[in-house]
């Protein structure tokens, strides 16, 4: 049978072993060596019942334990083939079993294949000695049936392609008998018929070796025999064969045996040589050494029981006689394991990035341990990095897998290095470690977070188109475009028109505008939503409430309302009047609130300056002294209503007097003002009260957090306290002023005015904010009608009064800074 032939026949001999499970099997397969590449193994898709489909969307593939691939898969059939020439005596050595291990994986669900490829041997390798020529010494006087060890013949093939026999010339003298010894095949030439020297001095024999393969291959060596004269009696060892127990760690220079044969010869044939015979493997004189006069043999070089558990030593021993007789035994060195070999690591289908929805159970990485050393120096347990979401799961001895057992976060932990340790069993144990990185990526699992619950925005009336309100921002913890963040109104109604027609957004930094100017008298505060979304994929978004506060400005004069609605108006006072005698009122209203909207008369021109006076809160015009016969009978007064803004705006009404005799019944001028001002004043009373009643409210409760907070005594001069503290109020050591707190509600919410009534008496508003951040109280001192920036606060921390306003509260209005 041809080579060809008989490589189709061990292919065609293919066996599966299946042992299946839900989640694992083996398969096995019997190849020969030496097959070209593309040689079929197995279609080993259809063996694991995968389809086309399943092979691609699974993601199958094959993973070798072996640094050199050599088997490969086809996806679209699912063929195993070879990927590159197996060289069985290379791969194996002389082993009777040649096993090469891969694993098939597929994923979704993850489910391992154990595969072993049996190498089966083919007769590729021709019997060869180590020398063509051998030279053989026999004496005459050698006996019939006298043996000599002939040098076998190495075949790098094993099993059934190994060393048959042995053949020898046909002659009358010698002939062969073949030894087994262990794994060899050792040739003997035996004496058949005496010797005679004289006769003939040497014989050439050829000898030949046959193998066990198909075809049969054989190889040659000539034998070349010289008879010497008589040294009748060979060197004899106790033994033909000793065995001996090293461990494999002991250090060059530790005695294995000491050999001790006996010569029944003496003198000069009776002298021993001990030597290693030519027959020994290469590796013999390298790795020891034999004393050659007392038989002692030595460790040379270094052992190691993964590359050499036993060692086979033929030893030679010859007398010096002439011609020289020699004996042979063996001695067996069985090498003992230690655990000398940490555990190898190999990483195998390493997912270096996952989603962070990644279910549980993921397959990370396969992980496959391997150690040259034998039983419990061989086992290995592996572990890694405590307090990960990850877990090390064994499916075959020294097999693990790396999945995931937990859910995964980005935005908590955006990466892992998992650390895997394997530590064998032996004493002491010996360990190996890897690390795995693998990083998370993102999703969009997270919506905009808007820094604040809600904002609170102040804008003065009469603002220009265009102008700036205030900034939104909102943060996204995903990344990339997840956290890519957008703003945008969401659309209401607001007077019937629609909000985006009073207000924008930047839909890229949340910055608000104005899109008309506000009238404080139409439209005191309106409320926006301010979506912010992100651009991931869900879209995500959440919403926040904006509180648009308009804020005054004094835009609105004056208007004269009573007398009678005119600028000119006409009274009679009699001349007997006494001093302070109501000659008429002026009264004025004003569209602007709070002390915009508050209300000074004064005279400015008059007939007689002395005569006549303007109350100047409230508007009544009365005289001043009596009346004199040379007093004119008309008097005229122009009187000016100026209002508290600024800048300050006013109106002038003229009054015409006329001096009447007492006879003469004359009332004072009172003309019911029009309806409107009826209003305004029975609205103005209805804000005093309940502005009278909240002060007095707020009062006591300064008053009860004083008692509660501060039992001890008076705060310090000008000591203003947080929200936390005691909250004292301002003392003046070097004034009359009596300090009233008037919440001011109409001009600024969270605003107090604090008025005098003594002769130096003047008005200062206070702002107090409330920051939950610093806890701090802010003061703005401000007189009316002066604008400027002479504000204070009190800070939490320290407990102290600043002049220095926080940037965050600059201007607030045109006519006030805060």
């Amino acid at each position: 049978m041809t080579e060809s032939s008989n490589r189709s026949v061990l292919i065609s001999s293919i066996f599966l072993l299946c042992a299946w499970s839900l989640v694992s099997g083996q398969i096995r397969y019997s190849i020969p060596e030496e097959l070209e590449y593309g040689a079929f193994v197995g279609n080993i898709g259809q063996d694991l019942g995968l389809t086309v489909g399943e092979r691609s969307h699974r993601r199958f593939r094959m993973v070798s334990a072996s640094s050199m691939q050599y088997l490969d898969v086809n996806l679209m059939n699912g063929i195993l083939f070879v990927n590159k020439r197996i060289d069985r005596e290379q791969l194996c050595g002389q082993t009777v079993t040649c096993l090469l291990y891969l694993e098939a994986v597929v994923e979704n669900p993850v489910e391992q294949y154990r595969v072993e490829i049996e190498i089966l041997d083919i007769n590729d390798n021709s019997p060869s000695f180590p020398n063509s020529e051998i030279h053989l010494e026999i004496a005459e006087s050698a006996v019939p049936g006298a043996r000599y060890l002939l040098e076998h013949a190495n075949d790098l093939d094993g099993g059934n392609n190994s060393i048959r026999t042995y053949q020898l010339t046909a002659n009358e003298h010698f002939s062969l008998d073949v030894q087994s010894r262990g794994k060899w095949k050792l040739p003997e030439l035996v004496l058949e018929n005496i010797l005679d020297r004289e006769k003939q001095t040497r014989y050439r024999l050829l000898l030949t070796a046959f193998d066990s393969g198909s075809p049969e291959k054989t190889g040659t060596a000539h034998i070349t025999i010289n008879i010497l004269d008589t040294n009748d009696n060979a060197p004899v060892f106790r033994k033909s064969l000793y065995t001996v127990s090293l461990m494999e760690n002991v250090p060059p220079g530790t005695l294995v045996i000491k050999l001790n044969a006996t010569d029944m010869d003496e003198g000069p044939n009776g002298e021993m040589t001990y030597s290693f015979s030519s027959y020994n493997e290469k590796s013999i004189p390298k790795t020891f050494r034999i004393n050659s006069t007392s038989g002692d043999i030595q460790v040379k070089g270094l052992l190691d029981f993964e590359e050499a558990s036993i060692y086979e030593i033929d030893v030679e021993v010859k007398d010096s006689g002439s011609p020289p007789l020699s004996a042979h035994c063996s001695v067996r060195v069985e090498i003992k394991d230690i655990n000398d070999n940490p555990p190898d690591l190999m990483l195998n289908s390493i997912l270096r990035k996952i989603s962070e929805d990644a279910p549980i159970g993921t397959l990370i990485a396969l992980i496959s341990v391997t150690d040259q050393d034998f039983n419990n120096n061989g086992f290995t347990d592996c572990s890694i990095s405590p307090n990960v979401p990850f877990d090390l799961k064994s499916y075959f001895k020294n097999s693990y897998r790396l999945i995931t057992n937990d859910v995964l976060d980005r935005e908590s932990a955006p990466q892992y290095n998992i650390w895997v340790m394997c530590k064998d069993r032996g004493v002491p144990p010996l360990a190996a470690n890897k690390t795995i990185a693998v990083q998370i990526s993102d999703i969009n699992d997270n919506e905009p977070r808007f820094t604040q619950a809600s904002y609170k925005f102040y804008v003065t009336e009469n603002n220009a188109p265009g102008s700036f309100i205030g900034s939104v921002t909102a943060f996204d913890p995903d990344m990339d475009q997840n956290s890519q963040v957008s703003y945008e109104m969401v659309q209401n109604q607001l007077q019937a028109l629609p909000m985006s027609s009073y207000v924008d957004i930047n839909p890229t930094n949340g910055t608000i505008y104005s899109k008309r100017p506000f009238d404080y008298e139409q439209l005191k505060s309106f409320q926006i939503h301010v979506q912010a979304q992100d651009s991931g994929l869900p879209l995500r978004s959440s919403i926040v409430a904006v509180n648009v506060i308009v804020l005054d400005q004094n835009d609105n004069p004056p208007v004269i309302v009573s007398p009678g609605s005119r600028k000119y108006t006409n009274s009679s006072v009699p001349r007997s009047a006494d001093p302070g005698y109501l000659v008429t009122k002026i009264v004025a209203s004003d569209a602007d609130s709070g002390q915009n909207g508050r209300l000074f008369y004064r005279v400015i021109q008059s007939s007689d300056p002395g005569l006549f006076s303007v109350s100047h809160n409230s508007g009544e015009v009365r005289s001043v002294r009596r009346f004199k016969d040379s007093d004119a009978n008309m008097q005229r007064l122009i009187v000016q209503v100026k209002d508290n803004g600024y800048p300050a705006l006013s109106a002038t009404a003229t009054v015409t007097l006329l001096i009447v005799e007492q006879s003469i019944d004359i009332q004072p001028d009172f003309t019911e003002p029009h309806k409107d001002t009826q209003d305004s004043q029975r609205l103005t009373i209805y804000i005093i009260i309940s502005l009278g009643a909240t002060s007095f409210v707020l009062l006591v409760v300064i008053i009860g957090l004083i008692v509660a907070i501060c039992p001890n005594g008076r705060a310090p001069y000008g000591r203003v306290c947080s929200l936390n503290n005691c909250c004292c109020t301002r003392e003046y050591q070097n004034s009359n002023i009596n300090d009233q707190i008037v919440p001011d509600s109409n001009l600024f919410p969270n605003i107090l005015e604090v008025r005098g009534n003594g002769s130096l008496s003047d008005t200062y508003r206070y702002k107090i904010r409330s920051a939950p951040e610093s806890a701090e109280i802010f003061f703005s001192p401000q007189k009316p009608g002066t604008p400027g920036r002479n504000a204070m606060y009190v800070s939490q921390q320290s407990g102290k009064l600043n002049n220095n306003w926080p940037d965050a509260f600059h201007e607030v209005s045109s006519s006030h800074r805060i």
